[in-house]
């Protein structure tokens, strides 16, 4: 059961976020926080979404824009690499609180409050009409591949903010998409470096058969998603990803999750 609601999660996931070019960290990231603890699932989901990046890569590089990926892409590279140093650091800390419901122990840690609190504002960045139009200004791209990358690094959630930068940039829809996917990759790379050093044999190894078919499930979606590029609007499915996430942001900060 746990595959086939992972394999769902990842074919459903891949297919609505082949659109924006973002997302698929946001939404996949919950599903596979029911099953694995949060710092686990971020590496678990980290993997998909870097092979998923990569097919998409393939679909889409020639319309790659070189220089926004040097003047964006690089300096996330170190933003992902000082976020998930960070996310090995707290996921080590104590609990803040613990309490009993309905005879079973919850515990309330650091990196669940931090991740709920990204959660719900990632969320609502990704689907909220007013925060959906923030931009910057082109100036600030050096800036602005720090910051998304150093969250993608700590929690997974790259995409609003590198989307809210690169809308900016004068790329065509096709160059945006392929653009984006290529920087995602390089902050995929560099994250899954580091956790590496505390999944690679555990989670990571433990859980291959599973990685395996989840990718291959996104694969499909990006696929599907490639065909239907023109024909799907995302607007219901934002709100009701919206409300799921903050649901999930609170059971993670009241260590239900």
């Amino acid at each position: 059961m746990e595959i086939l609601i992972l394999c769902l999660a990842s074919f459903s996931v891949s297919l609505l976020t082949f659109f924006s070019g973002f997302g698929l960290g946001t939404l996949l990231m919950p599903v596979f926080a029911l099953f694995f603890p949060i710092d686990a699932a971020i590496a678990l989901t980290g993997v998909v979404h870097l092979l998923n990046n990569i097919f998409k890569f393939i679909l889409l590089n020639r319309k790659v824009d070189v220089t926004t990926v040097l003047r964006f892409g690089v300096p996330a590279i170190l933003g992902a690499y000082l976020g998930a140093k960070l996310l090995l650091n707290l996921s080590a800390w104590s609990p803040l609180f613990e309490y009993q419901l309905g005879g079973k122990l919850f515990y309330g840690t650091p990196i669940k409050l931090i991740i709920a609190a990204l959660l719900v504002f990632f969320a609502l960045m990704e689907s909220l009409p007013s925060l959906k139009k923030i931009e910057f200004d082109k100036n600030k791209m050096v800036a602005g591949g720090l910051l998304s990358g150093f969250f993608g690094g700590l929690s997974g959630h790259q995409g609003a903010l590198r989307s809210a930068f690169l809308i900016r940039s004068g790329l065509s829809k096709e160059a945006y998409i392929a653009t984006g996917v290529l920087i995602a990759c390089l902050v995929d790379v560099s994250r899954l470096f580091v956790y590496s050093e505390k999944y690679m044999h555990s989670e990571l190894m433990e859980n291959s058969i599973l990685l395996a078919l989840a990718s291959f499930s996104a694969f499909l979606g990006a696929v599907l998603g490639n065909l239907l590029l023109k024909k799907v609007t995302l607007g219901q499915v934002q709100v009701l990803v919206t409300v799921m996430l903050i649901l999930l942001a609170a059971g993670l900060a009241l260590g239900l999750v």
